[in-house]
């Protein structure tokens, strides 16, 4: 990249840093700020806090106490992250994209460290998970909030543990989805919107994540696995008024005996059922699908109806199964182009770690290990930023005919 290009791209840096000055209070904590998120977006193989704080010609204590010890907002910071995502970028149809990815870590004392599964080794390995929200909005991707996964007896229910690593109470154990509840509405209140959201089956197989989805007025197109069971026709129910011929009243709903049993979603249709469809996918790829409406299996009874999606790829024949609470009229199109939207979250993780440092912290505390991951949303913000900047001004320069002309005639 020429010099003058990389001096805009620093000019640019300033500004949008000044966007969170007022999350700092301090002078010495907002320079610490700029130090710690230019080395993030810089070109330092190791993107952790000492050769940050040694290329900035500071000393690595400086930078540790900054993330740990300095008493700055930041909440205000990951705030205002989204509130810039809101503003800026904001968009009717925008997804949301949910997934967890895994951090590789020797020795147990780094917050949250087990052994455990881990997509980065794609194992069972010695790492920190973290949950995360990704926001995507035509070609603009981006990571709006994250937290970290504390299991429950190795960590959350573990007072000595918790005590070393500074770990308040309110940070109580959760399963991953609620996790992922917790930042979706976290998110939404801080003024981001989204009309769908996406997520493996680790997350689309729960009902009560998908209810809490659906009670933000939030659209779903949710991996699920191909053990889930349902109905594609509402089966026959006993209300809670019925009697059960005891004489005692019924106090739930239930399957009438003469009710058919749910069918596994992999064994619906063992010839019939509805036609196969082609469906590109943008980029490689090539998929038959097709849908059904159905009604899942929950808690003894049908839960609410939804879209039920197959896709199946023609090249290796890897079978992918998908619920929706999309209304009935929904195009399958629409429905297909959210399922495989979840690449964009991939994307994100890809970019974050490989250009920000996502996994490169060495920090073993709870609270610097939560700020490195805000600190590491901003930095990847910033690059989606003026990727979209750059991609603007290459179409202006593509779109002159003089220079189009020009390069022809040479």
């Amino acid at each position: 990249m020429e010099v003058g290009a990389l001096e805009t791209i620093r000019r640019n840096l300033d500004k949008f840093i000044e966007k969170f000055d007022d999350c700092v209070k301090t002078r010495p904590s907002r320079k610490h700020l700029r130090t710690y998120l230019r080395g993030q977006v810089g070109d330092l193989p190791r993107k952790s806090i000492e050769p940050i704080a040694l290329e900035a010609g500071i000393a690595p204590r400086t930078l540790q106490e900054f993330m740990g010890l300095h008493k700055w907002e930041h909440a205000a910071v990951r705030r205002r992250l989204q509130q810039i995502v809101a503003h800026e970028h904001g968009d009717p149809d925008a997804i949301a994209l949910i997934d967890e990815t895994g951090h590789p870590k020797k020795g147990d004392d780094t917050t949250g460290v087990q052994r455990q599964y881990c997509g980065a080794t794609g194992k069972k390995d010695n790492c920190v998970v973290t949950v995360h929200l990704g926001y995507a909005a035509g070609d603009f991707l981006a990571l709006v909030d994250a937290d970290i996964y504390l299991p429950q007896e190795t960590w959350a229910g573990n007072e000595e543990r918790r005590r070393k690593a500074g770990i308040p109470e309110h940070a109580a154990y959760r399963p991953k989805w609620r996790i992922a509840l917790d930042l979706l509405g976290r998110t939404i209140a801080n003024g981001v919107s989204f009309k769908y959201l996406t997520a493996d089956e680790g997350y689309g197989c729960g009902g009560g994540f998908r209810r809490g989805v659906a009670a933000h007025g939030i659209r779903y197109v949710v991996e699920v696995p191909r053990s889930m069971s349902g109905w594609t026709r509402r089966p026959a129910t006993r209300g809670p008024r019925d009697y059960a011929g005891t004489g005692r009243r019924r106090t739930r709903t239930t399957l009438r005996p003469d009710a058919p049993a749910p069918c596994r979603v992999d064994a619906l249709w063992t010839r019939g059922g509805p036609r196969w469809r082609k469906y590109h996918r943008k980029g490689p790829g090539v998929w038959e699908v097709r849908a059904t409406r159905f009604f899942p299996w929950e808690n003894g009874v049908a839960g609410d109806e939804g879209w039920l999606v197959v896709a199946r790829n023609v090249v290796d024949a890897e079978v992918k199964y998908f619920f929706s609470n999309a209304p009935a009229d929904t195009p399958l199109e629409e429905l297909l182009r959210v399922a495989f939207s979840r690449w964009g979250i991939e994307r994100l993780f890809e970019d974050a770690k490989g250009q920000v440092g996502l996994d490169h912290f060495e920090v073993r505390r709870y609270l610097p290990l939560l700020r490195h991951l805000i600190l590491s949303m901003v930095s990847l913000l910033f690059l989606a930023k003026e990727t979209d900047r750059l991609r603007g001004e290459k179409s202006v320069v593509e779109r002159l005919p003089g220079q189009r002309g020009a390069e022809c005639a040479a």
